[in-house]
């Protein structure tokens, strides 16, 4: 099971490394509402002396704030009644690795804590996640994930991008460059960085290939068990970003960024296995079509399906990703599963101990540790109640107009989380309330916008 992963650091081999002068920084950090990482650099020595022991601190408000980190009234967890004060950051040893894009620096991330409780902060993702991954070892499971990613890359700049208003922007290749091999070499000097530098930081890289639009791009990384995926996913875009910035170029994980082009995806890969991860519990002898399958894979499908709308905010968390669900874009538009079909929602891949599902639904907007604990507890309420799939779809689904579809609008996402009761028991009111808060807010934030596209059609002729 699994691959080994060069590039991580047990704790004498950072103290090793940090004695020698190879390390001197230490990126302390935890994930954000948006996914974002957040934290502090510590000096190697005080780490090892300090934080290791004793953890770290931040302001409550890195849960509460919008994308400008503006703090965001109206939240029970924090707000200036109580002060903002601090929660405790502990670091998770076992994901201390090199950062190699960085000078002598090591990263490491931390799960955030209450004060005075000393309990995993509820509403922080990365506890989300390990609250959905307790339920599953209490039912006997171990999870496996992965994130296929895509993005665009532009030949402007960071800050070349901020001064056009982020219009009119050039990406890197002028065609469509899905597996093309030239235009991809023209793209090495990113992807190729990125590939050895997530290999040699602990993050083993299968391969990178072009995507369907011009200067698309896609990286998949190998594997893992779910909390380490998320943790893999989050590190991966810092890279990227990281990497962008030294060269002088920019890459993006908008889901649609430019209504003529193909969104960016991150098809999320799951499967159940024995507590000991030596077997996969979807194989089986129970033929589904074309799938040889187990009755848990039945039902945790059919859990993951018929959940999808309740918890969409969590795979579709801003305005922007509902704009990539468009019928013949490859993303997907109606609620269906299929043997290695890409017009489905739930394509199903492999066979045997490779089995597993594919939902092809999330952008690359997501926030993995959120995504993956709403996918995870769909599907074990699935196996707990012995939900159905629908009969697998041959076909094209994008035809199929009698189909149950993908939510279009976040305003609808909104809706069907609210009058969700399984959301709640699931996730428990206090999440549910924060993240409610949290979507309604970025919501809010565009229709107060008034949009280029406005002024272009009603300017004048309005």
């Amino acid at each position: 099971m699994g691959m080994k992963s060069r590039g991580m650091l047990s704790l004498s081999q950072l103290e090793d490394k940090v004695r020698s002068g190879e390390i001197d920084t230490v990126v302390t950090v935890f994930p954000d509402c948006y996914g974002r990482l957040m934290g502090k650099r510590i000096d190697g020595e005080y780490f090892i002396e300090h934080i290791v022991r004793s953890g770290m601190h931040a302001c409550k408000y890195l849960l509460t704030v919008d994308m400008d980190m503006e703090p965001i009234p109206g939240y029970r967890y924090a707000n200036w009644e109580t002060g903002y004060g601090d929660f405790h950051c502990v670091p998770d040893i076992r994901t201390l690795r090199m950062a190699t894009w960085l000078e002598k620096s090591a990263l490491v991330v931390c799960d955030v804590y209450e004060n005075l409780t000393r309990e995993l902060t509820p509403v922080s993702p990365r506890s989300i996640l390990k609250k959905q991954l307790a339920a599953a070892a209490d039912m006997g499971y171990m999870v496996q994930g992965a994130s296929e990613l895509e993005y665009f890359i532009f030949e402007e700049s960071y800050a070349e991008a901020h001064e056009k208003g982020y219009s009119d922007l050039t990406t890197i290749s002028s065609y469509i460059e899905d597996y093309h091999i030239l235009q991809g070499a023209r793209e090495e000097p990113l992807n190729a960085a990125v590939r050895r530098h997530l290999t040699a930081s602990g993050i083993p890289v299968e391969f990178s290939k072009g995507e369907w639009g011009p200067g698309q791009h896609e990286l998949n990384i190998y594997y893992a068990d779910l909390l380490e995926m998320a943790d893999r996913h989050s590190i991966y875009k810092l890279c990227f970003k990281d990497v962008a910035w030294q060269l002088g170029i920019a890459v993006t994980f908008m889901a649609k960024v430019d209504e003529d082009l193909a969104g960016s995806s991150c098809h999320m890969h799951l499967s159940l296995w024995d507590a000991k991860g030596k077997e996969n519990l979807f194989k089986g002898t129970e033929q589904l079509g074309p799938v040889t399958a187990s009755d848990l894979f039945r039902w945790f499908l059919g859990g993951w399906m018929s959940r999808v709308p309740e918890v969409m905010l969590f795979y579709a968390p801003t305005v922007n990703s509902y704009k990539r669900y468009q019928a013949g874009s490859w993303a997907p538009t109606g609620l269906a599963w299929s043997y290695d079909n890409r017009t489905a929602s739930f394509r199903i891949v492999g066979s045997g101990d490779s089995l597993r599902i594919e939902s092809r639904i999330p952008g690359a907007d997501m926030n993995p540790y959120l995504a993956y604990a709403a996918a995870l507890a769909s599907g074990l309420d699935g196996i707990r109640n012995r939900i159905e799939p629908p009969p697998l779809f041959s076909g094209d689904v994008y035809a199929a107009s009698e189909l149950t579809q993908v939510p279009r609008t976040m305003r609808d996402a909104i809706a069907s989380m609210e009058e969700s009761t399984f959301a709640r028991e699931a996730f428990g009111d206090d999440v549910i309330g924060h993240y409610l808060h949290f979507y309604k807010t970025e919501l809010a934030a565009f229709e107060r916008a008034v949009t280029d596209w406005e002024r272009s059609r009603y300017f004048e002729q309005i």
